[in-house]
């Protein structure tokens, strides 16, 4: 009993986990909707297109034929070859479907890539601000999260000096999302070269590249995988999927792309966590890789949701945002700096019934909101009609 008492209830590495504030918020949005509160909702990272009909269409007639046993292995070896074929075509990486696993969503390839490769107390470098799931995965593997603050000032440019200060002896990976969420910034040719240097400079270092909103990219702009560079592919790891691209966010099917060796260091996590992906989900897979059209016909509507939207911030008095390359989300800047950002989402919710997110969750110390453009033009109006009158209040 003495000893029993002395141990820790729960896994400390587990205990200690903040929410998830994106989650939160949409919880939130949710919950005051079904109140029948007038919300207008720009939290989610969630597509508003529905799944193409081809895509639904097949699952369905998997479904009937029955197809709804184990699945077991890394995925189908149709859908790896195909995701290797649009690997090799789309980002210019060298691999076969022996270097594909398919996950239960992009977010579960990253925490069984950062569980599988890291160990206690080993330190992993992430840009902030980014996506806030980042410091719990590597938390939850008892990991080191050690931040690489990119400034606002400079547009969020990735700083060699920067990244060289914060390595360590005990520096194992660094984590990088681009497009990002939520400053929208691409990784272009100039960024590329640097993350590359960086880890010639460092053979011991894994890279995790998340690029699932790798489609959705703006006035002619195309993201750089880094695993497209020969000289250290081996030691990078692909994170992409099906949710933002094709709108299949509630299916939850991701991927990754890595050599064979760390391939089979994953592998063995994902047969004792999930053993696979429903059957019926991966053969729609396949169809949603040759929805090409649907994926162009949807990224140019956010475009023009784009544009709209960051000229309706724009025109408001103490608003500013810059448009962003990828992803669907505006990163707007409040020009308050005695308020905090928790305090204008706060007062954007409770005086005008605007749902977004604090810049505070992704590491960004200014006062910045995300707000998703990823919903209607006419939801997109009242926004900014509503932050208009807000701040036409507070000024």
């Amino acid at each position: 009993k003495r000893y029993i008492s002395k141990m820790n209830k729960f896994n400390i590495n587990i205990e200690n986990l903040q929410p998830s504030s994106s989650i939160q918020f949409m919880q939130l949005a949710r919950q005051l909707k079904e109140e029948g509160k007038d919300i207008v909702d720009l939290a989610g990272g969630e597509p508003d297109f529905d799944t193409p009909k081809r895509i639904v269409d097949e699952a369905i007639q998997f479904l009937k034929d029955g197809y709804t046993h184990y699945t077991v292995g890394p995925g189908l070896l149709e859908l790896r070859e195909a995701i290797a074929r649009k690997l090799c075509q789309d980002n210019h990486i060298v691999c076969g479907a022996e270097n594909i696993i398919v996950t239960p969503g992009a977010k579960y390839a990253i925490h069984a890539t950062v569980q599988s490769l890291i160990n206690q107390g080993d330190e992993v470098l992430y840009f902030s601000p980014g996506w806030v799931s980042y410091v719990p995965i590597i938390l939850a593997a008892g990991g080191c999260p050690v931040e690489v603050k990119l400034d606002a000032y400079t547009n969020y440019e990735i700083e060699e000096a920067k990244l060289e200060k914060a390595v360590t002896s005990k520096t194992k990976m660094l984590i990088i999302n681009y497009p990002n969420n939520p400053t929208g910034r691409i990784i272009d040719r100039k960024q590329a070269d640097i993350i590359v240097k960086f880890m010639k400079n460092h053979p011991e270092i894994f890279l995790v590249s998340d690029e699932i909103y790798e489609k959705i990219v703006f006035k002619g702009n195309r993201n750089i995988s880094i695993a497209s560079y020969a000289e250290v592919k081996d030691r990078v790891i692909t994170i992409n999927g099906f949710s933002k691209s094709v709108a299949m966010t509630g299916w939850r099917m991701g991927y990754l792309e890595a050599s064979n060796e760390i391939v089979k260091q994953i592998y063995k996590l994902y047969q004792h966590t999930i053993t696979c992906v429903s059957g019926f989900i991966q053969k729609a897979g396949i169809v949603a890789l040759e929805c090409n059209g649907d994926v162009e016909n949807m990224r140019k509507e956010y475009e023009e949701r784009m544009k709209f939207f960051v000229q309706g911030l724009n025109s408001i008095k103490g608003i500013t945002c810059v448009e962003p390359e990828g992803s669907f989300y505006a990163w707007v800047y409040v020009e308050k700096d005695s308020w905090s950002a928790e305090e204008i989402a706060e007062g954007l919710l409770k005086e005008q019934g605007l749902v977004s997110v604090p810049g505070t969750a992704y590491g960004e110390d200014k006062p910045y909101l995300r707000m998703s453009f990823a919903t209607d033009k006419k939801t997109l109006v009242k926004a900014i009609e509503r932050i208009r009158e807000f701040m036409r209040n507070e000024w």
